[in-house]
């Protein structure tokens, strides 16, 4: 994903921009720059996410931790207190997870969710996978998962000691996933992608 060409590439936006734009139209920022959200996901993209969030959701039901769905803003700032025009970067991932209920206000996230879940799209695959990674691990999301629904795969890097992501774990479509970040929770990917 590229940035939208219908900005000039020198203009640098905030959060407050982004709430001045069409509500029919989805965009993320990172560092300022615009980012289309469009086309939709296709058919599939949403059957592996409905999937998964209905697992960790059901798993998290009367829990202290939240889970979302896209569409659902996820301001990432230096401070928690940093106002709308100072926020540069908002992302709208497939899926997050959000443990501390101070992050959460009526506009979705203000700071790093503790899971963020993102399903390769071909338009999406090369932002999710650089841009979204380095910025992921930078802010501190705890995890972060990268479902890949053609090869049937899930990659969930965890930040270590260092504040970086190690090597990731692999799992194919019949593994059961043992998510010991949300306590007893266990994913059965067979169930996720179920053709």
């Amino acid at each position: 994903m590229t940035p939208s060409p219908m900005f000039k590439e020198q203009e640098r936006f905030t959060y407050a921009d982004y709430l001045s734009w069409p509500d029919d139209e989805r965009w993320e920022l990172i560092n300022g720059v615009p980012y289309s959200m469009s086309p939709a996901p296709n058919r599939m993209h949403q059957k592996v996410s409905a999937a998964l969030f209905n697992q960790l959701y059901n798993h998290l039901k009367g829990k202290s931790c939240e889970t979302y769905s896209a569409p659902f803003d996820v301001r990432l700032t230096g401070t928690s207190d940093a106002p709308d025009d100072e926020t540069d970067t908002v992302v709208q991932p497939d899926i997050v997870v959000i443990c501390d209920p101070d992050k959460l206000d009526d506009k979705g996230c203000k700071g790093a969710p503790d899971l963020i879940v993102e399903i390769l799209s071909p338009s999406t695959a090369e932002h999710d996978l650089k841009d979204k990674f380095y910025l992921y691990q930078k802010v501190g999301v705890r995890e972060y998962w990268i479902v890949n629904q053609t090869d049937k795969t899930l990659m969930i890097f965890k930040l270590n000691a260092a504040g970086e992501y190690g090597r990731p774990e692999m799992y194919g479509s019949h593994d059961i996933v043992a998510v010991p970040l949300l306590g007893e929770l266990e994913v059965d990917l067979a169930e996720v992608f179920a053709s």
